[in-house]
């Protein structure tokens, strides 16, 4: 298959990972910039995001879109790697403490990876020191906090404190059902996202990019 960063970025907002992962292969079989490739598959998720928040598509056909980036991304990492191209920021995911929801974090964390940043999940009812610790560990600019449970709310407030305490730079992000812009405030996060797709925008505005 011919090199077609076009039909590359068509492959992934399809949610095609064979293709994803072919076109992948001949953009770089034909000497086409990692980064090129890289942008092409941005691209396709910066339009599906868009295009869940106007409504027109809902949670599976972002799954199946991230699902074909992560296909397209397998083949691409090891050329990035030989051109000295890293992901310039790191994120750290996790859903509170006392909360098992997976869905939603693990939707974000697939975006913000389209979106260029390096994500370290770390899973569900993760306690604040893990946060902490993952921040530190991987120089984390930013941490997203998921909760769908009214009950484990609270234990969002707890993590914003620790990581201010840690005087760690990360900025917080949290997101779930139930949390608000103005819960965001109350506890200290530094913004709110209602889905993936916000949440992709709202980490470029406080990352700087």
């Amino acid at each position: 298959m011919a090199a077609d960063l076009a039909a590359l970025t068509a492959a992934v907002e399809a949610g095609d990972r064979a293709a994803a992962a072919e076109l992948t292969r001949a953009a770089l079989d034909e000497g086409l910039d990692p980064r090129s490739v890289l942008a092409a598959m941005t691209a396709a998720m910066d339009a599906v995001g868009r295009r869940f928040q106007d409504g027109e598509l809902f949670v599976p056909e972002m799954l199946i879109a991230a699902r074909a980036m992560k296909a397209g991304a397998a083949v691409l990492e090891p050329a990035l790697a030989a051109a000295g191209v890293a992901p310039e920021f790191t994120a750290v995911v996790g859903t509170v403490e006392g909360d098992l929801h997976d869905i939603g974090k693990s939707l974000v964390g697939m975006m913000w990876r389209g979106a260029g940043l390096e994500v370290v999940d770390l899973g569900v009812n993760v306690p604040a020191a893990r946060f902490v610790e993952a921040a530190r560990e991987r120089g984390a600019r930013l941490v997203g906090l998921s909760a769908l449970l009214t009950t484990t709310m609270p234990n969002m407030r707890g993590v914003v404190e620790a990581l201010r305490a840690s005087g760690l730079p990360a900025k917080v992000v949290i997101g779930g059902a139930p949390t608000t812009p103005e819960f965001a405030a109350q506890v200290g996060a530094d913004g709110h996202a209602p889905d993936a797709g916000a949440a992709v925008d709202l980490a470029r505005r406080l990352l700087g990019g």
